[in-house]
């Protein structure tokens, strides 16, 4: 079995993981034994692990309002601490997943492919695509993009008129196994809809919402090539 480590290791989507993922061999450390605003500390837990692969997942999201108020918090964990992980796996030869944000594209007419330029929509998507130009320029190399979210759908409300891909954490799980081997960049999503329309289905109370005055309409992504993948 070859090993993977997960940085985040106690964070939302490792968890989830955990209950899908039993039959491989993962490795989930939280930031003491695996801290990425440290150099020192990844390369000294990696060297110890030995894995083939590292996914990439720690980094900070939520709540999205923190990239604007706090942009040295969200410079030092989604793009320095990358760099960090990025320098290390690239010194030893450990393949790299990273997980970025279906936001980094403009969002205004939908259905973005991979190869389709990209223009963040916020801060957080900025500091994603930060991560993304580290983790490039090693070719060893995968990024998701990634538009997931926990099951049910935990808001109190939801976009009617913004359209995405929105997929659960679970999925993204079953995923994994099937793109460890991948390089280059894939879309991971689910089908495009409204934010409403994927969220009524698991959460039936919560409420429509408008969100066009602070968010693009369309920020939707093809995943085609993803399909192809998973046989879907």
């Amino acid at each position: 079995m070859k090993k993977i480590v997960i940085t985040g290791g106690d964070g939302r989507f490792a968890n989830v993981l955990k209950q899908y993922n039993k039959s491989l061999n993962i490795y989930y450390p939280n930031k003491k034994l695996l801290n990425i605003l440290n150099l020192q500390s990844v390369e000294k837990y990696l060297r110890k692990i030995k894995p083939k692969y590292l996914i990439h997942a720690a980094a900070l999201s939520r709540p999205m309002k923190i990239h604007d108020t706090d942009i040295s918090k969200s410079i030092d964990l989604n793009i320095i601490g990358t760099s960090n992980v990025v320098k290390v796996c690239a010194s030893l030869k450990i393949k790299i997943i990273y997980f970025s944000t279906g936001y980094v594209y403009e969002g205004k007419t939908g259905n973005y492919k991979e190869s389709d330029p990209v223009l963040p929509i916020n801060n957080y998507a900025w500091s994603k695509l930060g991560g993304e130009c580290a983790v490039s320029l090693y070719k060893n190399s995968l990024i998701l993009r990634i538009t997931m979210c926990e099951k049910p759908f935990i808001h109190k409300f939801a976009f009617h008129d913004i359209k995405t891909n929105f997929i659960f954490h679970e999925e993204v799980a079953k995923i994994i196994p099937k793109i460890l081997n991948k390089k280059g960049i894939i879309n991971v999503g689910g089908e495009i809809q409204s934010v409403y329309s994927f969220a009524i289905k698991n959460n039936k109370n919560v409420k429509k919402k408008s969100g066009k005055k602070n968010f693009p309409l369309n920020p939707s992504m093809n995943i085609a090539k993803l399909k192809k993948i998973m046989n879907w």
